[in-house]
């Protein structure tokens, strides 16, 4: 019988099904960090017992710490609470912790895949709705509450109910100046954010064989974005070239029979989905948001959309959203000030993304009146990004280099965009007050809010793109 990816590994890791319930899913590796942790390890303690299998959790602090002087004690007394707790729980159950300071550190979505914690055919839980982000490797993996994290610490399972499936297909050739971020940005645009809503998507087409494993992984990050319960690829010789050599992957005879499993994963031809959309990939062009979520966006060459573009039950969230970025229906986006631009989060601060705003900047300086954040997502990504001078191209242009951690993507630390400010940022979310009270969001490509670090303003990249490709 013909099956999806997905299938094919939810059925491996099904222990149980439930008569008319949730199936009980077995949980290869467990993330956790120190926000939604506490409470979890508080229940384990209360009842008197330990996490059940401590060597399948991964532990880093990345969502309130300091991206400045991290060597220092933290100001922030809710981020030293958490951070300190995360520390003493890890040594009373037996898991590693990758805290501040260890050469391991970082953004809990970037660090797995770098480290090769993250493999295909995987199931992989996180108290974070961004654990999508591994299924760019063809895993299973989605956020769970903090209810959930104490019961995969206690049982290394989760009750689940399966999801629909469905297909997102993107194929031929991307325009000039066009990247992930853009194709993720559109799709969004084209279903809205409830589009996907209790499915599994898979993203498959020549669009999608054809890009890195950064660039798939930012997709995948998103795909929580447009409702669905997670986002996957199928892995290809482009994601085993990535993942060897990598300090825990698979190697010698043991690589060589994950290797073969690892190749079984794909949606068969024939393989029923619930739902499915095909896309052009000429179709995408550099993508802005305008709005309060992340389906609110448009190419750069649009506008703001009128009021009569707007279906009659959504014209009153429209236009809340509007009054609160402080647009009018039918401006264009192009030619907008901003004040800030910030580069980083689980979305876009690897290795590649940096390069990227780097090959762009290179030789040129920031506009007077914005501030630019680069927040890389590690220390593995910070100490590349030194060892091949992009902190010195960063620093000529005016650029702030800074050290790993989630930073202005959610404000929980001091990393926040003051009130009425306009942030061209990479990350996921524009909701309303996500990188601080008041704070208003663009999302957009690296290679966009770099363009707007240098004029100041919204472009458009396609303008600018020989300088890019220098």
């Amino acid at each position: 019988m013909a099956k999806t990816l997905f299938e094919k590994i939810w059925e491996t890791h099904v222990v149980k099904t439930i008569e008319d319930g949730p199936s009980v899913l077995y949980i290869d590796k467990h993330l956790i960090h120190e926000v939604t942790s506490p409470q979890a390890f508080n229940g384990l303690n209360k009842r008197g017992i330990k996490v059940f299998r401590p060597q399948q959790v991964v532990a880093t602090v990345d969502h309130n710490v300091p991206t400045i002087d991290q060597h220092l004690p933290i100001k922030e007394e809710l981020s030293r609470v958490q951070v300190e707790t995360l520390k003493k729980n890890c040594e009373e159950h037996g898991i590693e912790l990758y805290g501040l300071g260890h050469p391991f550190q970082g953004i809990v979505h970037i660090i797995g895949p770098e480290l090769g914690i993250t493999q295909p055919g995987m199931t992989m839980v996180c108290g974070d709705s961004h654990t999508s982000t591994h299924g760019a490797f063809g895993a299973i993996a989605f956020g769970i509450g903090t209810s959930e994290v104490e019961m995969v610490m206690a049982t290394q399972c989760l009750m689940q109910s399966r999801p629909k499936l469905m297909r997102i297909n993107i194929d031929g050739q991307l325009n000039a100046g066009v990247v992930s971020k853009d194709i993720v940005l559109y799709i969004l645009s084209q279903i809205t954010a409830s589009g996907a809503t209790g499915y599994a998507v898979e993203f498959a087409g020549s669009a999608i064989r054809a890009l890195s494993m950064e660039a798939r992984m930012t997709i995948c990050n998103m795909s929580i974005e447009m409702g669905a319960r997670c986002g996957m690829i199928a892995p290809d010789e482009t994601t085993f070239s990535y993942m060897k050599g990598r300090k825990f992957a698979p190697a010698g005879a043991e690589w060589d029979k994950k290797l073969a499993y690892w190749k079984t994963l794909f949606s068969d031809a024939d393989a029923a989905f619930d739902a499915e959309i095909s896309i052009k990939a000429e179709d995408i062009e550099p993508m802005i948001t305008y709005g309060t979520n992340p389906g609110m966006g448009i190419g750069i060459s649009g506008h703001v959309p009128e009021l009569n573009e707007i279906d009659d039950k959504e014209k009153a969230s429209f236009e809340k959203s509007i009054a609160y970025m402080g647009l009018e229906p039918g401006a264009p986006i192009k030619g907008k000030k901003v004040d800030y631009v910030f580069i980083g989060s689980c979305t876009n601060a690897r290795i590649e993304d940096l390069r990227m705003v780097a090959g762009f900047v290179k030789g040129k300086h920031k506009a007077s009146d914005v501030e630019v954040w680069v927040v890389p997502g590690s220390k593995q990504v910070e100490k590349q990004a030194i060892e091949e001078g992009i902190d010195k191209i960063f620093e000529e242009a005016g650029f702030m280099l800074r050290q790993p951690g989630c930073s202005a993507c959610l404000g929980m630390n001091e990393d926040k965009i003051p009130a009425g400010k306009y942030c061209i940022s990479t990350s996921n979310r524009n909701f309303e007050g996500r990188q601080g009270p008041n704070a208003r969001t663009f999302l957009a490509s690296p290679l966009t809010a770099a363009l707007a670090a240098i004029t100041g303003e919204v472009g458009d990249i396609r303008d600018n793109y020989a300088a890019v490709k220098n």
